[in-house]
């Protein structure tokens, strides 16, 4: 009998958690969904500094935090000699000082050329954050 290798095992296991349903949004906290258009990706990384093991949300005690996320975009032709489409990451940081328990928030990306514009919209739908991008590749 033929044994599978670990690593397609793990590789399976860590893709089927990302596939499966959104937890139940605790009460005492606040919802942060994250939003982009079409094919590109848009992942939550780390909240106030620590890596989080889910990329599709955050969700945060009420009061002051830094959510931190990687956008990847496509620029069409982006100056290659061949006019291939070129993918751009980013790392995608905003603060808010006001986060409230039981409100759902917007996280929201979209490429605007070479340039990625990050918002953050409160219960309401009002932009209430600017996200400042920290790193491009």
């Amino acid at each position: 009998m033929r044994l599978l290798s670990p690593l397609p095992l793990l590789m399976l296991t860590l893709l089927a958690g990302c596939a499966g349903p959104l937890p139940k949004p605790d009460p005492d906290m606040a919802w942060v969904e994250l939003r982009a258009p079409g094919r590109d990706s848009f992942m939550a990384q780390r909240l106030d500094g620590r890596r989080l093991d889910d990329g599709r949300y955050f969700q945060v005690p009420p009061g002051k935090h830094r959510l931190e996320a990687s956008y990847e975009y496509e620029v069409s032709g982006g100056g290659s000699i061949h006019n291939e489409p070129q993918f751009i990451r980013c790392r995608m940081d905003v603060t808010y000082d006001d986060f409230q328990a039981g409100e759902r928030y917007l996280f929201e990306a979209h490429a605007m050329g070479f340039t990625p514009v990050v918002r953050l919209r409160g219960p309401d739908g009002e932009v209430i954050a600017e996200a400042e991008r920290s790193l491009c590749l």
